[in-house]
């Protein structure tokens, strides 16, 4: 596929800001990983994976890792191990081919499930952003963190942003002059700047920053053990269903047989290798997320261009600005990104449309319903199984 760095690929390629940003800040700021660690792993897994797959492929926050890390407090080195452990999980089930067999036995129906489930879960996050409900502006005590001004009136400040910047974006969604995403970006960070986030970047200085290797030091046999139990074990059901299977599942959708290196063992070992480097340099547990993709395709990512444009942008700011790095991205409203992840989640959800058999529809709702109420390893499990019994004749809907 040819790489194109016009303006629908910039577009797209921050389509995915809503997801990433709030869950990175929230492991910088309460789990205290590396800034430099985070973005530079975030940046060069952009840009490798988007060289190897040669269409646009997301990079993500593990969901598990980082909302039950931020909500728990958990150390960094707990954080660390966890990331160790999926990188050994990963580069073994992509290694040995295993994952293949993983990803045959998974009828259709869960794939669905997991997409919808995971798209209504990015618009729920989305629409806490703008409300002002997400745990981190509850954790900061404020709707917009970074902004002076938290209201107009009785208003609050994000629900303000998130309904004018929504509206933006509806108006502006399929223009190729003047692309959503891009204009919502640019102008949310002026926005933000112009209600006193420039704050954020009077302390910020330009140098060379490399990150240190085990910053946080070698993980304890304690923090192996924790992290295994409580982060690692939920994670992996999770990552197999929305990275692996269901993100294959829609790159082929989108692209074809442009997406044919996009495969179940590249993914998990690109993963696995991501996390590796992550881990030795304090970043956080990442992947390859469906909602990801979905995000960068909605605002218009159509080539791996988007990948090394947004790739770019995160490297340069983790070498450059190192700690400071962060105080950048404060620019970004609350109500912006919360636009950005209702949009994707929207695009994502979507991808219900082809399910047409009433037996394959009762899957997907059974698992959109155990999301909501327990998480998305419980769905993909439970969806498994009742895919299997509805097909053996077992139960009839």
């Amino acid at each position: 596929m040819k790489i194109s760095f016009d303006r629908m690929e910039w577009a797209g390629s921050v389509g995915d800001l809503g997801t990433l940003l709030p869950l990175a800040f929230g492991m910088i700021m309460i789990n205290g990983l590396s800034p430099t660690g985070v973005f530079l792993t975030v940046g060069l897994m952009y840009i490798v994976a988007g060289s190897y797959f040669r269409v646009p492929i997301a990079v993500q926050p593990m969901k598990v890792v980082s909302a039950y890390g931020i909500a728990m407090a958990l150390s960094p080195g707990v954080i660390t191990a966890s990331g160790m452990l999926l990188a050994a999980f990963l580069l073994f089930l992509g290694a040995t081919g295993l994952v293949t067999i993983v990803a045959r036995v998974v009828p259709r129906a869960v794939i669905r499930g997991v997409q919808m489930a995971t798209g209504v879960l990015l618009l729920t996050k989305g629409a806490s952003l703008i409300a002002g409900t997400n745990a981190f502006q509850v954790v900061r005590g404020a709707v917009e963190p970074f902004l002076a001004v938290q209201s107009i009136g009785p208003v609050p400040m994000s629900i303000v942003t998130g309904v004018c910047f929504g509206a933006a974006t509806l108006f502006l969604l399929n223009n190729r002059k003047y692309p959503a995403g891009l204009v919502v970006v640019v102008c949310g960070a002026v926005v933000g700047a112009c209600l006193g986030a420039w704050r954020e970047l009077t302390s910020v200085a330009v140098g060379i920053h490399l990150p240190g290797v085990l910053p946080f030091g070698m993980p304890t046999g304690m923090d192996f053990t924790y992290a295994l139990l409580a982060l690692v074990a939920p994670q992996i059901p999770m990552t197999m269903g929305n990275a692996v299977i269901a993100n294959r599942d829609l790159s082929f959708e989108y692209f074809g047989n442009e997406s044919r290196r996009v495969t179940d063992r590249a993914l998990c070992i690109s993963m696995g290798a991501a996390n590796v480097f992550g881990s030795l340099v304090g970043g956080m547990p990442v992947c390859h997320g469906a909602g990801g993709l979905a995000a960068h395709y909605a605002f218009g990512a159509r080539t791996s261009g988007s990948n090394w444009i947004i790739g770019g942008l995160f490297v340069a700011l983790a070498v450059f600005l190192g700690t400071d790095s962060v105080n950048v991205l404060h620019l970004l409203p609350m109500g912006v990104l919360g636009v950005l992840l209702f949009f994707s989640g929207s695009q994502l959800a979507l991808t219900l449309q082809d399910v047409e058999s009433r037996s394959d529809l009762f899957v997907v709702v059974i698992m959109l319903g155990i999301t909501l109420a327990a998480n998305l390893a419980w769905a993909f499990g439970v969806g498994i199984c009742l895919a299997y019994l509805l097909r053996k004749g077992k139960i009839s809907i």
